[in-house]
């Protein structure tokens, strides 16, 4: 996508641009990728889906936290823009710029992934002991702030004493509470709709000295999904993402370096399915009703 504006930066789903001296433009795509690989083959609205959600969540979280968003309508860009691509329509947000932490701010609920690795080998999550005899995929015993660095290549778990010494103790103790708050309500609200957050990732940053949510809020992108009635402590319940993808390029004899294999319509599809389905389940509304969605 090439749009009439300053492009300052494309990532595996999301590019961005300058609007102006204060604002920013993020394009969400249909990429996907799987073990750090792009594929070659995009998921139908998985762009739409996730700033849809993050929408949703922006909205019903305002009085957690503020937010950088200004509008998903790409009536609010400049003319020239809104017109350079109609494949805007649905995917942008338009956003104030911020001072983004150094930090990412992961919160978990549910024993999984890189802390359940740790468990199993210590007792500890990012340092921290937890009780013994828990599960993979047990409900902690409540949600506990794990931040970790911003990397490019892969993100390192640290503790929250080493989080003050990136970001300062004030920044710090701010973004555990409100990164505590947010997911201690999506969650709730999630499972009441079917779906376990197993855990998160927020991004903050600082708009005119204030802290505010940035980015893509609670999506199956930045979080681990999962069905409320397939969840079982010592199993890993599928998720609702890129799952149908990773089970497919596991049966192959790929080496998870570029290239990637080609992904069959139906796997492609069976993905794109399981986003729409999260959105929807959460939000209870009908992605057709969102702008671009045919």
């Amino acid at each position: 996508m090439t749009l009439p504006l300053p492009h300052l930066y494309s990532g595996k789903v999301r590019d961005i641009y300058a609007v102006g001296d204060d604002q920013l433009l993020m394009v969400t795509s249909d990429r996907l990728s799987a073990f750090d690989v792009v594929l070659g083959e995009p998921i139908l609205h998985k762009g739409r889906v996730l700033t849809a959600i993050s929408a949703f969540w922006f909205e019903v979280l305002a009085d957690v936290a503020g937010s950088h968003l200004v509008s998903t309508d790409v009536a609010d860009l400049p003319a020239e823009v809104a017109a350079a691509d109609p494949d805007l329509a649905g995917r942008i947000m338009l956003c104030r710029k911020a001072e983004m932490l150094s930090i990412e701010c992961i919160v978990r609920g549910y024993l999984s992934g890189s802390a359940w690795k740790e468990y199993r080998a210590s007792g500890t999550m990012h340092g921290q002991a937890l009780p013994a005899g828990l599960q993979q995929s047990d409900q902690l015993p409540q949600p506990v702030f794990t931040p970790s660095t911003k990397s490019d290549v892969h993100d390192e778990n640290i503790s929250f004493e080493q989080a003050v010494d990136l970001v300062g103790e004030e920044h710090a103790t701010r973004a555990r509470a409100i990164s505590l708050a947010l997911y201690e309500r999506g969650a709730a609200l999630a499972r009441e709709r079917g779906i376990i957050i197993a855990d998160t990732k927020f991004e903050l940053g600082l708009v005119d000295g204030e802290l505010v949510l940035c980015d893509e809020v609670m999506t199956p992108d930045s979080s681990r999904f999962w069905p409320v009635d397939e969840w079982v402590p010592g199993a890993t319940p599928p998720s609702f993402d890129k799952q149908p993808v990773r089970d497919y390029l596991e049966s192959l004899a790929w080496d998870k370096n570029p290239p990637p294999p080609p992904l069959p319509p139906e796997v492609a599809a069976a993905t794109s399915a399981r986003y729409i389905e999260a959105y929807e389940r959460i939000t209870g509304r009908s992605l057709s009703a969102w702008p671009g969605v045919r």
